[in-house]
């Protein structure tokens, strides 16, 4: 009976795994050089998103404070968003450039570091995927003691 670790160390790279980091490496650089100018425009969007809200909600008979509160919120959480995404576009980033030099200079550190980088994006998007399910749950759950209050009042 073969020991699991034993052949991963008889584990080639051949010619078409190759081709397929190189082109994975290629989309993951696009990918990540859209989602950094979609950072750009959060945050752009952040900033005068305030200013905005200020000018328009007198306009529609609300008060300047309520408009400025309103304005700050959505600076605050187009900010937040915007660095929260900046992470995962770094780390596909960084898969990117460091498999592309690795193919192209058969370099076994860039290929590990390549390959962490993977790993952080994945481990980031699993850490966020548990947030917004427990952020979910307990949505449902003041749902659902909400729905049972009123229903008993």
């Amino acid at each position: 009976m073969d020991q699991p670790n034993q052949n991963m160390f008889d584990l080639q790279i051949d010619q078409q795994t190759f081709r397929y980091f190189s082109e994975s490496a290629k989309w993951a650089k696009f990918l990540s050089i859209v989602g950094f100018i979609y950072c750009g425009f959060m945050v752009l969007v952040a900033l005068f998103a305030g200013a905005f809200l200020a000018t328009v909600f007198p306009m529609m008979g609300a008060s300047g404070k309520g408009a400025s509160i309103g304005g700050g919120i959505i600076t605050f959480i187009y900010l937040v968003l915007a660095i929260v995404y900046f992470f995962p576009c770094l780390f596909l980033y960084r898969y990117a450039s460091n498999m592309q030099l690795a193919i192209a200079h058969n370099e076994q550190g860039k290929m590990q570091s390549s390959i962490r980088n993977l790993k952080s994006l994945f481990k980031f998007f699993g850490i966020v995927t548990i947030i917004m399910l427990a952020v979910m749950a307990l949505a449902m759950l003041g749902i659902m003691i909400s729905g049972h209050v009123s229903l008993a009042s």
